[in-house]
């Protein structure tokens, strides 16, 4: 005999909106801890919830927090990553500027960038939402949602700062990482990593999160960190369109604080990361320190990324940061950061001097192999 929880599932295929409504309201609760729940008969519960993110507004937000909630299981994921029509109908929503649950379907969206399938929406073209994007790549709607929703600047529902843990996601498959890093012709060449790296200083925690985590993902290509370090555009060190991305004022700006430099510390430090406001505020969640700092490694991977972080005097700014954040876990990877850049190179004689160079230009990185003790390994 089914249980009145199993009984309870059945109703939410049933054609009284208000007991769709009462059996989607009465599950919520359960789908944190009761999955196997929603996996009964081949996943036919599941069946039903994607059906009902099209009901009205408030059966349709309690059906998406309960795939939420139950899509960190495989199975679940699995299926609604690989539904076409599923992402389909996400991806029309969510591009909506009437969408009152938008914020949960970028909720989900991240969850299912988990499943390898999703990496297809980077090569997915579909109707253009013409209020919001003039392209036809999901992509770039999604982008476009991010940045002009910042807010509630496009949707009065919706901030869309989720959607910066899906490209978070998406970043930790090469074809993610390659996108995000390449300049896109259709949009005028611009990076896509430029439109989220502006927002590693945004009031929302949610969103710095998932900006650096999405940058330090896509900093695991190393083809792509002579533009990624460079700030000139065009660059004629790098191959056509010559666009630098100028990342690192958004990756240092965060671990900086109020602290003032000597003049030999700030001789040749990027022009943003100089003369600061008295009352300039360090990030103040660790984890996201870690991350920035953790990006600065990967740049680090070969020479050309180490005497660029030499030159603009990283050092002098991550040597600050170990000294205000206490915080264990910072401190250990400000010591990493400060191991790889100011270490001998091969055929130094002495330490790697703190640098010099240009004020607040970037020099050009060197064509060259990372060192082979310093190789990368993709772990996804």
């Amino acid at each position: 005999m089914p249980t009145e929880l199993e009984e309870l599932v059945e109703f939410l295929h049933h054609g009284n909106t208000q007991i769709r409504q009462v059996a989607a309201d009465h599950l919520v609760g359960y789908s944190q801890s009761h999955t196997t729940l929603f996996k009964r008969n081949q996943l036919a519960p599941v069946k039903d919830l994607k059906l009902l993110v099209k009901d009205y507004a408030p059966i349709a937000k309690n059906a998406l927090t309960i795939l939420i909630n139950i899509s960190h299981d495989g199975e679940v994921q699995k299926a609604l990553a690989e539904d076409d029509a599923f992402l389909e109908t996400l991806l029309s929503r969510i591009t909506s500027k009437k969408e009152q649950n938008a914020n949960e379907m970028a909720m989900l969206l991240a969850n299912m960038a988990k499943d390898d399938s999703l990496q297809r929406v980077l090569e997915l073209k579909r109707d253009i939402p013409k209020e919001l994007s003039k392209s036809k790549w999901a992509m770039d709607q999604l982008l476009d949602c991010f940045v002009k929703g910042a807010g509630g600047g496009y949707n009065k529902d919706a901030d869309y700062d989720y959607l910066s843990y899906f490209f978070a996601d998406l970043a930790k498959f090469p074809k993610g990482r390659k996108y995000l890093t390449t300049p896109q012709s259709h949009d005028d060449d611009v990076i896509p990593l430029t439109k989220l790296q502006v927002f590693t200083s945004h009031p929302s925690h949610v969103r710095r999160l998932g900006v650096a985590s999405a940058i330090k993902n896509a900093a695991f290509l190393v083809s792509s960190h002579r533009a990624l370090l460079s700030n000139l555009s065009p660059d004629p060190n790098l191959p056509p369109p010559h666009i630098g991305a100028n990342l690192l004022p958004y990756i240092l700006l965060p671990l900086m604080g109020p602290e003032e430099y000597s003049d030999e510390d700030t001789e040749g430090m990027l022009d943003e990361l100089q003369l600061l406001e008295p009352d300039k505020e360090r990030e103040k969640d660790a984890e996201i320190i870690k991350t920035h700092l953790e990006t600065l490694l990967l740049l680090s991977t070969t020479w050309g990324g180490r005497d660029v972080l030499r030159k603009v005097k990283v050092y002098p700014i991550i040597r600050e940061c170990h000294l205000h954040v206490e915080d264990e876990g910072v401190r250990d990877a400000c010591d990493r950061v400060v191991q790889i850049i100011m270490r001998k190179e091969e055929g130094e004689e002495e330490d790697a001097p703190n640098g010099a160079g240009d004020r607040g230009r970037l020099v050009e990185l060197k064509d060259e192999e990372e060192d082979e003790d310093e190789k990368i390994v993709d772990i996804c």
